[in-house]
């Protein structure tokens, strides 16, 4: 399959900073998006990663710092260009949509905007809904469609006029679980048939990592791991990018010779053969392979059920999802001991003892600071 072409421009921020009153909401956020590539800004509900799409879009004006697209300042100290001139098309979570406008002239309203005529008009429009899955829509009222397909209607409007660079401030929480995967799983396929840029806000690590080429974890106004989707799951750079993905658990413990020590008397020995090179990430710091205390991150993707393995814990809950079952295995004693999580094929009794093989390569460990 050919690589599309990329039409979208590249993006540039450096040294943003964005203060409400005595409230740092941006802390100095510095990030390059290539043009025809897709950025996920992933973080909790207070972070920033909607202030920062704001200031893109050109709906505020930073405290500091500058943002080009496509090479070109559209805002810092001296520059400020309106939304209209900068080549954007939005899609909102709420679908803003004018609900006396039939589809058609909902989707048609940007190249009405700009002059377009209106026979090219009408051959952009239906090719938008085409692209969304819509055709034939055009004479419908957005009152009459369903979440699912009012926000196809958002996305081909946003697109009709081949916008430089296209922002999403969360267009599928609004949706059912169903939908909101399949929506996804369109919008990415489609982002990278136009190569168009993109800008896409969520709080939903999965929906990141299936849309994005790059994620950029948001935390307190600044950006503590900007990688692709698989760097971030296989060696996140910090306790707060593990805790906050969701990737498996977290234990405290002590860093020995042979291996971890963690709560409730659990001791977590590495087999022979297995060096202090090969325990954690290959691209860990030194430090990291050092004794002493800290906190050892054990990934969904490090476990798997064998009956012989010498780690052993109790089934504590199973739910499936996409052909596996989400196990919780609690490992040490029942008031307290650690919750570890993996993914089994099989239903499992509630209770049930388990043994556990750990992959010793994957797990990584994060000292305290000194």
């Amino acid at each position: 399959m050919p690589v599309p072409t990329p039409t979208g421009a590249a993006v540039s921020i450096a040294g943003l900073v964005q203060r409400f009153a005595s409230h740092t909401v941006l802390d100095r956020v510095d990030l390059d998006v290539p043009a025809g590539h897709v950025l996920a800004l992933l973080g909790p509900s207070g972070c920033g990663k909607t202030t920062l799409l704001k200031l893109l879009a050109g709906l505020m004006r930073p405290t500091e710092g500058r943002i080009a697209i496509g090479g070109q300042t559209v805002v810092d100290a001296n520059h400020f260009l309106p939304p209209e001139k900068r080549g954007l098309g939005m899609v909102f979570q709420d679908y803003a949509l004018w609900p006396h406008m039939t589809v058609g002239r909902n989707v048609a309203f940007p190249l009405e905007m700009r002059g377009v005529s209106r026979r090219e008009a009408t051959t952009r429009v239906a090719h938008a809904l085409d692209l969304v899955g819509l055709g034939g829509y055009d004479a419908r009222q957005p009152g009459s469609l369903s979440g699912g397909q009012q926000q196809r209607v958002a996305l081909a409007r946003a697109i009709v006029a081949r916008p430089h660079l296209l922002l999403f401030d969360e267009p599928l929480s609004n949706l059912d679980r169903d939908l909101r995967e399949s929506l996804c799983g369109e919008i990415g396929a489609l982002l990278r048939e136009l190569g168009t840029t993109a800008v896409y806000v969520t709080h939903d690590h999965e929906e990141a990592f299936t849309l994005a080429d790059t994620v950029a974890v948001m935390r307190g106004g600044r950006i503590h791991q900007m990688a692709s989707p698989d760097a971030l799951m296989n060696d996140p750079a910090s306790l707060a990018v593990a805790e906050f993905l969701k990737l498996g658990a977290v234990a405290a413990g002590e860093r020995t010779p042979n291996g971890w020590r963690l709560g409730h008397g659990i001791e977590l020995l590495s087999p022979p053969g297995i060096g202090w090179h090969e325990q954690a990430s290959p691209s860990a710091h030194p430090a990291q392979h050092a004794p002493g205390r800290g906190h050892l991150f054990i990934p969904h993707s490090a476990l798997r059920p064998a009956d012989a393995a010498p780690l052993r814990g109790t089934v504590m809950s199973q739910r499936y999802r996409s052909g596996h079952y989400a196990t919780t295995v609690r490992v040490g004693p029942e008031a307290g001991g650690i919750e570890l999580a993996l993914l089994t094929h099989a239903r499992l009794p509630l209770h049930a003892p388990i043994g556990l093989e750990l992959d010793w390569t994957r797990l990584r460990w994060f000292p305290l600071a000194a």
